[in-house]
């Protein structure tokens, strides 16, 4: 029997729709994500950590239950609203059902809504908080109090782990709520990865007598991690730097620009971005609420910018060997227009590599 479920926003609107998830409760930002595919991506994307997620794609759950692609151990997200689920998935690398996922990860989830009109109220008004119940919902004090905090204490890995190969190329990644693709595309091209928590000081880093550092993406706002800005500080100059998403934007901030956040973030596998020095326009794969203001880079130059509105998409260190991009390379999922930027920082890597050993 279907169970009523009722998803209340910030600003009094209320969709009713069935519960599908979890039976319990919760309060999250509410955004959306336009991916016609990948939701299994997205729904173990640690990025999304604190959030209730939209899909504006109608029906979510097709291809079932694969874990060989999910992106982290778990899910993060604190909710999740589609518009139909698939009961039935036709896939030969299926596990089980979205339904059953959702409810072993403790994720509340409602179908039945209409998340168009849904995703049309949050590009209007902005991203706002919104509560998932089984009755009308009414304390709005705590729902107007809500704030997305300790993200990326919440996500990050508690232990160093090494992948690759032994003679690759050494690189430090600091999980800041990475995607699991982001260290497969390392390992692919040979390098020798560590991962290590977000924690992890600039003193410990080095003592792994790394060949470059690796900053990932993870959730929440970036100007609240100020002992990691104080440490990507210290790292500068160092070693090449190679940073995506939030590490893009905390790199920024330790170089002395600024971020702010948007009014409903670029959430999907279909951002295009126009690189500023060939003119030449990639369609990318992004889930961020931040950005990095272009009018406040200090030593950086931009790089990138989205072509739908002129927001920052990329900033290059020359003076730092270091580079970094608001949007995800390894693209899981989404398209592989930027995967050659991986190459990029293997070349980097190998340069500076060479340059020491010459010096």
């Amino acid at each position: 029997m279907k169970k009523k479920a009722y998803v209340t926003l910030e600003n009094g609107k209320v969709f009713e729709g069935d519960s599908f998830g979890a039976e319990r409760e919760t309060i999250g930002e509410l955004v959306f994500t336009t991916g016609m595919t990948g939701y299994l991506e997205t729904l173990t994307d640690p990025s999304y950590y604190g959030q209730i997620v939209t899909q504006t794609f109608p029906l979510i759950g097709n291809y079932g239950v694969i874990p060989p692609d999910f992106e982290s151990r778990k899910s993060f997200l604190f909710g999740y609203l589609v518009r139909e689920k698939c009961d039935v998935p036709s896939n030969f690398r299926s596990e089980g059902t979205l339904e059953n996922y959702l409810k072993a990860q403790g994720i509340p989830a409602v179908c039945g809504i209409d998340t168009r009109e849904l995703t049309r109220t949050v590009r209007e008004a902005g991203v706002m908080n919104a509560a998932i119940s089984f009755r009308p919902f009414r304390d709005f004090s705590a729902l107007s109090a809500y704030r997305v905090e300790n993200a990326v204490a919440s996500v990050t890995t508690d232990r160093v782990e090494t992948e690759g190969r032994e003679d690759g190329l050494r690189v430090v990644l600091y999980d800041f709520g990475a995607k699991r693709n982001i260290e497969r595309e390392l390992v692919k091209r040979g390098c020798r990865v560590t991962v290590v928590p977000a924690t992890y000081t600039a003193k410990e880093a080095l003592a792994l007598a790394p060949d470059g550092i690796m900053l990932t993406n993870g959730p929440g706002d970036p100007a609240e991690n100020r002992a990691i800005i104080g440490t990507l500080r210290e790292l500068a100059g160092k070693k090449p730097i190679f940073g995506i998403c939030l590490g893009h934007q905390l790199f920024a901030l330790a170089m002395g620009g600024q971020t702010r956040k948007m009014k409903y973030g670029h959430r999907g596998s279909n951002q295009p971005v126009r690189e500023l020095k060939t003119g030449r326009v990639f369609i990318t794969s992004q889930n961020h609420g931040y950005e990095v203001i272009s009018d406040s880079l200090g030593s950086g130059t931009l790089s990138y910018i989205n072509a739908n509105d002129g927001t920052c998409e990329g900033v290059d260190y020359p003076e730092l060997n270091a580079f970094t991009v608001q949007f995800h390379p390894e693209a899981c999922g989404g398209p592989l227009d930027a995967n050659f930027l991986f190459d990029t920082f293997i070349e980097k890597m190998r340069s500076a590599k060479e340059e020491a050993r010459h010096a």
